[in-house]
């Protein structure tokens, strides 16, 4: 069976107030996202291609900050292709690349920063280092501050009213994701399940909230297709959240 196509899919309009969200994660067998403290390992080629043909429906692309230190972080489709899909789509340029960061304690040496062929955005909670924060101001990345601590509403209220995004795929952290799905702004979610087994009770999972859902406030969601790869051992799913 074929991989699947992710430059062909289509998706809602944004509801109000912010936009359409998307997560994009890679996963062991046993539901770890990081093996010796990256993704880096987990997913093949086939998955780090499904990636980024879902950028190219994306307005934002959003990584947390650990992300960010632990893996680098950019909008790129990393094929001239992909970027023609794109423009044939309306959608001209790289997307935007976002991060969100509590302490704007962050690698300012990265390509996040020092590339200049897509925009970043830098949102920083309300009470970081006066310091750090205008050294992120230095590099000429957009900075927003935002009223509080992972203040993820602000944060999408800012990129449908301000940066007009429709579309935000979001590619980790799982504190991110937790947070996002804590505050009902979760749309979809795709998933590569690959075959290997990490183990560790306290090696990351998709979603790691301080607090657990509940029976009653547990997230609920669709099954939209499951596309098995027998070459390289890999399971894609999309999933949608149920209302």
């Amino acid at each position: 069976m074929p991989k699947p196509d992710y430059t062909v899919l289509e998706f809602p309009p944004p509801p109000e107030g912010r936009p359409y969200v998307v997560i994009n994660m890679v996963m062991s067998v046993d539901g770890k996202v990081v093996v010796d403290g990256t993704e880096q390992g987990l997913g093949s080629k086939v998955d780090q291609r499904l990636m980024r043909e879902l950028r190219v429906h994306a307005d934002v692309v959003l990584n947390g900050a650990n992300t960010l230190r632990a893996s680098g972080s950019s909008s790129r489709l990393g094929d001239p292709l992909l970027e023609q899909v794109r423009a044939a789509r309306g959608r001209e340029g790289l997307p935007i690349a976002a991060t969100i960061t509590a302490t704007a304690d962050l690698p300012l040496d990265r390509i996040f920063f020092t590339a200049s062929d897509f925009d970043a955005v830098v949102y920083i909670a309300r009470g970081a280092p006066a310091a750090k924060i205008a050294a992120v101001r230095a590099t000429g990345r957009q900075v927003v501050i935002l009223p509080k601590r992972n203040d993820l509403a602000a944060m999408l209220r800012h990129m449908r009213d301000d940066l007009g995004a429709s579309l935000l795929l979001c590619e980790g952290g799982p504190m991110v994701n937790a947070g996002l799905f804590a505050i009902g702004a979760v749309d979809e979610l795709f998933m590569t399940i690959g075959p290997r087994i990490v183990a560790g009770r306290d090696t990351l999972t998709p979603v790691e909230g301080e607090r657990p859902f509940t029976r009653r406030t547990m997230k609920q969601l669709e099954l939209v297709s499951a596309v098995p790869n027998e070459e390289t051992g890999e399971l894609y799913c999309r999933y949608r959240v149920r209302r």
